[in-house]
């Protein structure tokens, strides 16, 4: 065994000397041993009995040195002494990191080098340090000019109109800018401050992304949003396609031609007029355009009947009042119905009956879309669509100078007539079936209407239109014992208009008075006294009272 004593007998390699295996066979070696020794080097041989034990190396290295711990590599004798491959654990580590930064910067370089957008690279002085390739595709000049410039000679030299380093450097921040390049492209850039432990900005990325694309993507989606609204909108359509959608049931072609009006006027803020006999549904209508408009997500649908409210008192119902405005007034004042209908619809029904003042009132809310409340002295902004409904003839009022004509043209920009239900008869069947439908599920029964008295509602005139036939439906399942309704459940006075139609024998008096009968009794359940009861039959009310007595009627 060598005999070492001393550091001088150590001889330090950068390298290994000679390499061996797992069991100290010798691998490849780059040195030669004299041939004293009394094992040479083979390939194949073992090595072993030519090493010291590596705690007294270490110990003799560390005590000659002042040196911390080292890694052993390999070890071979040559002429007495010791050739040793080692390295310290810190160099191993430095080295370690180096490899480990080599690999960091090249996936750096790579994520940069791949990004889609530009991305420029500063040092605190605004001197470019990296870019990549995508910044030539955006400003159409070699990312290699960049490197080593300063931003400050880029703008000089209208590269850049403006800097977003420099503003990062003022303010400390994260900055944007949109601005049209030297290329005439509109870009934005974001510039990011990097700050080191001190707390002072060491670089500046940004980030440079050319909005063409995603202008043009913006305009692409804005198509399909608006495609998909329309593919929405046309779902909706259809599934309110069925019969008794929204509250209306036809089978008629006019009636159907309505609503489809009524569907593609819902979103246009034009003044609808409703004309139309009494009960032929007026206010169904005016209920499914409010629910067919973007209104009905923003506003209320609100109703008032013009003929229902006391003049004295319709004013301050429709456009409220100021605190104090008159005695008994709400010390805080009210809003009217104007005010609580923003942004919805008001549908005024039997506006024919509105009084001549608040005509005036009405016209300037279409007019301007204000109002004014009862003892204010200033006006207020309203948004408010008016659906209109009576079953007056307007043209004939304006002539007569009980309505007025500015105020009728301003109610007549879409006007829609309903048809009476003596004139859709197709509609008669599904309405029966519907309101009895309704009427069993109200009462939990099971009533149904036999052959006869089917004939009969299909051949009756309903001058009270669907609402006289929803009324007597529902009279007739509350008030029949039996399950099956028939004609002989009819009240009193369809009994005498069935005869009336069908007898042929009935003489002409007999026929008068039986039609009489009849019409005193349907407008004596609709109205509360003689007077109202004379004026709806254009007779006198003595006359009415007699004939109250004559036929033993009772005013409801």
């Amino acid at each position: 065994m060598v005999n070492i004593k001393t550091i001088e007998d150590i001889h330090i390699l950068p390298l290994p000397a000679v390499i061996v295996d797992e069991a100290d066979r010798i691998i490849e070696h780059n040195i030669q041993l004299a041939s004293s020794l009394e094992v040479p080097l083979t390939k194949g041989d073992n090595f072993k009995q030519l090493f010291l034990k590596w705690e007294e190396i270490n110990k003799l290295i560390s005590a000659t040195r002042d040196s911390k711990t080292f890694v052993f590599i390999e070890c071979a004798i040559d002429s007495g002494k010791l050739f040793i491959g080692l390295e310290s654990p810190a160099l191993a580590s430095m080295k370690e990191e180096n490899n480990k930064l080599k690999s960091m910067n090249r996936e750096f370089d790579a994520i940069i080098e791949n990004s889609y957008d530009g991305i420029y690279i500063t040092d605190h002085k605004g001197i470019t340090w990296n870019t990549n390739s995508a910044i030539e595709r955006i400003t159409g000049i070699p990312k290699e000019y960049y490197i080593g410039k300063n931003v400050d000679d880029l703008v000089k030299r209208g590269i850049l109109k403006k800097s977003v380093t420099k503003k990062v450097l003022e303010l400390k921040r994260t900055v944007s800018y949109v601005q049209r390049n030297n290329a005439g492209k509109e870009v934005l850039l974001t510039g990011a401050p990097v700050f080191n432990d001190r707390g002072e900005i060491e670089k500046i990325v940004t980030n440079i992304r050319d909005l063409k694309d995603l202008n043009e993507l913006q305009i692409e989606l804005n198509k399909l949003n608006k495609l998909n609204d329309q593919y929405k909108e046309e779902i909706r359509r259809l599934m309110r396609k069925s019969n008794d959608a929204d509250g209306f049931i036809t089978e008629n072609v006019e009636m159907k031609r309505i609503y489809d009006t009524a569907e593609r006027i819902a979103n246009i803020d034009a003044t609808v007029l409703i004309l139309g006999e009494t009960g032929v549904g007026k206010d169904v209508l005016a209920t499914y355009i409010y629910n067919q408009s973007i209104r009905s997500k923003k506003g209320k649908f609100l109703k008032v009947n013009c003929g229902a409210i006391p003049p004295e008192l319709l004013e301050s119902e429709l456009f409220g009042y100021s605190p104090g405005a008159f005695t008994g007034a709400n010390k805080n004042g009210k809003p009217g119905i104007f005010e609580a209908a923003d942004k919805g619809i008001l549908f005024l029904d039997e506006i024919g009956e509105l009084p001549s003042a608040l005509q005036v009132k009405l016209l300037r809310v279409l007019q301007e879309g204000e109002l004014q409340r009862i003892g204010s002295s200033y006006s207020r902004k309203v948004d408010v669509r008016i659906i209109a409904a009576t079953n007056r003839d307007l043209s004939k009022m304006v002539k007569e100078g009980s309505f007025r004509e500015d105020l009728f043209y301003r109610l007549h920009v879409i006007p829609i007539r309903i048809p009476p239900l003596r004139k859709r008869k197709e509609d008669i069947y599904p309405m029966i079936q519907h309101f009895l439908g309704v009427v069993n599920q109200k009462y939990h029964l099971n009533k149904e209407i036999d052959y006869e008295l089917n004939d009969f509602f299909l051949n009756y005139s309903w001058p009270g239109n669907i609402r006289e036939l929803s009324n007597v439906i529902e009279r007739l399942v509350v008030t029949t014992r039996n399950d099956l309704l028939t004609i002989e459940n009819l009240p009193d006075e369809y009994k005498e208009i069935d005869n009336l139609e069908t007898h042929s024998s009935t003489t002409l008096k007999q026929a008068v008075e039986l039609a009489e009968q009849y019409m005193i009794r349907r407008a004596a359940s609709r109205y509360g006294n003689t007077y109202e009861l004379a004026k709806a039959l254009g007779t006198s009310q003595p006359t009415i009272v007699r004939k109250l007595s004559k036929y033993n009627i009772n005013l409801h």
